[in-house]
C-alpha cells in the first residue's frame, strides 16, 4: 500500500501519489506512430511481408548452419587421426582374437577326442559362431 510520506522507505520504493505527479510527462504521438506502422505494413514494398520475414529467417538459419559446419569440420579434423588409428587397432585386435578363438576351438576338439568325459555332452555339438559380422555392409 503506497504511502504519502516521503520519509517512508516503502513509499519511496513503490512511489507515492505525490512522487508520481512530479514525473515529467513525455508527449508521444502514439496514434500517429500506430497509423504509420499500419501504413508501412500494408504498402507493396513493406519490410513486413511474409516473404521478407521468411527470407530473414532463412538467412539467419543459413548463417547458423554455416557456422556449425565450420565448427564440425574443425572438430573432425582434430579427431580424424584418432579415429583412423583406433580403427586400425580394433581391426588388429579382431584378427588376434579370431586367431585365439580358432586355436581354442582346435585345442578343445583335440581334448574332446582324447578325453571324451572331460566336457559336458552339449559341448560335443558343433559350435556355431553367432557373432554379427560388422564388416559386412548393411
Amino acid at each position: 500500500m503506497p504511502s504519502n510520506n516521503e520519509d517512508d522507505p516503502v513509499g519511496r520504493v513503490w512511489g507515492s501519489s505525490s512522487s508520481r505527479s512530479k514525473r515529467k510527462k513525455v508527449n508521444r504521438n502514439r496514434a500517429g506512430r500506430h497509423n504509420q506502422l499500419v501504413k508501412d505494413y500494408f504498402t507493396e514494398e513493406s519490410a513486413y511481408t511474409p516473404e521478407h520475414i521468411s527470407l530473414g529467417r532463412l538467412q539467419d538459419s543459413n548463417a547458423v548452419l554455416s557456422h556449425f559446419n565450420e565448427y564440425s569440420e574443425h572438430c573432425f579434423a582434430e579427431v580424424s587421426g584418432d579415429f583412423s588409428r583406433n580403427t586400425r587397432l580394433l581391426k588388429s585386435m579382431k584378427t588376434d582374437l579370431d586367431y585365439i578363438f580358432q586355436k581354442l576351438r582346435s585345442m578343445k576338439s583335440k581334448l574332446v577326442a582324447i578325453y571324451p568325459d572331460a566336457f559336458v555332452d552339449d559341448s560335443k555339438e558343433e559350435f556355431i559362431d553367432r557373432r554379427p559380422d560388422l564388416e559386412l555392409s548393411q
